[in-house]
């Protein structure tokens, strides 16, 4: 169905434009990736990614929020537009690929047809959004969230770090958190976002692309435990040790996250021990609990299980415990009619069955999903690791991404 368009060049560019902009000055930090909402990197990085846009023939602007958009204009002006996106921030000590492969697809899949002179009805816009991982303020997903039309608030008087408040970075931008509504993406048909995995599935199966079902939802708590800091020479039976009760509450939390190994997952990511030393029986724990599932019921039956087995573990314990919810996502599914489409265009350029997958991670398509139906499509990565400067993706699997996501646009363009 696309033989008149030649792709042939597009992944393996878009993958080496990631590692381009995998290192200075496009990272604020010259021993890693790292790239920070509205940090130098992010500036120099949208500079650089304007570029392409504007050479495969989109219009570039910066939105409100800070986030990139190139936009390519249909057969008519004002048209509205099929939409693909990802984010272009990074955790500290990042991957080069999470995120970035989807925008510079996105771009690489507009350049396919700018190199033919081809549009359609619609018009195609590629997002880079500047803020998904929340890696430098307290905040998550304000671009996507400002691009939905889904920021009611943001307390613009957070800080960093270093002690700079989100309103004066913002400012050195001529940016306003006032204006973020003015971010809202008008007249989207749809959204697309290209992601790599972050989940050995695809290289278990030895497939380069999946299908996502959908994306799970996410409740994250603050949890202290506290007890009494006591001389390490305390009789067993008359302490009060808030980290034991900690490691039994996590060994719990694990537990109960097995129960579902289709579509629950529980972690412990962070623990700090007050005052510890080794000749202190710990009095004061902190740690955090991270629930994700796809369906809403599993979700919050494993948060009453969790809830319940830390009361029944401070009780037994005579430890006290706060609990506090800190951040509720609600996740979406991808949309069936998008999925259908996407499914056609890997088999038709890959010949190969695309499975269905689940994502544990969050990404921007959940909250895009507010806006339009929205599907994702998923890149094998090597082991399936992310957020990590190993994360790794081979040219040809790109390049398969890219074949799917040209010939996907076609058939949307022919189903519209």
């Amino acid at each position: 169905m696309n033989a008149a368009i030649d792709n042939s060049i597009g992944g393996a560019r878009a993958k080496a434009r990631c590692d381009e902009l995998g290192t200075t000055p496009y990272s604020d930090r010259p021993d890693c990736l790292f790239r920070p909402f509205l940090g130098p990197g992010h500036r120099a990085t949208l500079d650089r990614i304007a570029t392409w846009m504007r050479e495969a023939g989109m219009g570039v602007a910066i939105d409100e929020a800070g986030n990139l958009i190139g936009r390519y204009e249909g057969a008519k002006p004002e048209a509205p537009a099929l939409l693909f996106g990802s984010h272009v921030d990074s955790v500290k000590d990042g991957g080069r690929y999470d995120g970035m492969l989807g925008v510079l697809l996105g771009i690489e899949t507009i350049a396919a047809f700018h190199r033919k002179g081809k549009t359609f009805p619609f018009a195609l816009e590629v997002i880079g959004f500047g803020d998904e991982e929340g890696s430098r303020f307290p905040t998550y997903m304000m671009g996507s969230r400002a691009a939905a039309g889904c920021l009611q608030e943001i307390d613009d008087a957070v800080a960093d770090e270093e002690g700079i408040m989100l309103c004066d970075a913002l400012a050195d931008w001529g940016l306003n958190a006032a204006h973020f509504a003015r971010a809202k993406r008008p007249n989207v048909l749809a959204y697309v976002e290209a992601h790599i995995e972050q989940a050995p599935h695809l290289e278990r199966a030895g497939l380069p692309l999946g299908l996502v079902r959908g994306i799970a939802s996410q409740y994250r708590y603050r949890v202290v435990f506290q007890g009494q800091a006591a001389h390490a020479g305390t009789a067993m039976h008359e302490r009060r040790d808030a980290l034991a009760a900690s490691a039994e509450a996590i060994e719990a939390i694990e537990r109960i996250g097995q129960r579902d190994p289709i579509d629950l997952v529980t972690t412990v990511g962070w623990l700090s021990v007050g005052a510890g030393a080794p000749n202190i029986v710990p009095g004061r724990v902190e740690f955090s609990v991270d629930i994700r599932a796809v369906e809403l019921d599993v979700r919050e039956q494993a948060a009453e299980h969790i809830v319940a087995a830390l009361r029944e573990i401070g009780a037994r314990r005579g430890i006290e415990l706060e609990i506090t919810r800190t951040q509720e996502l609600t996740g979406a599914l991808c949309d069936t009619r998008l999925n259908t489409l996407l499914d056609s265009a890997i088999r038709a350029t890959t010949k190969e069955t695309p499975p269905l997958l689940v994502s544990q991670a969050g990404h921007d398509a959940m909250i895009m999903a507010h806006l339009a139906p929205m599907t994702m499509l998923f890149i094998r990565c090597a082991g399936g690791i992310s957020h990590n400067p190993a994360e790794s993706v081979e040219s040809v699997d790109v390049e398969a991404a890219h074949r799917a996501l040209v010939e996907f646009v076609e058939r949307f363009g022919e189903a519209a």
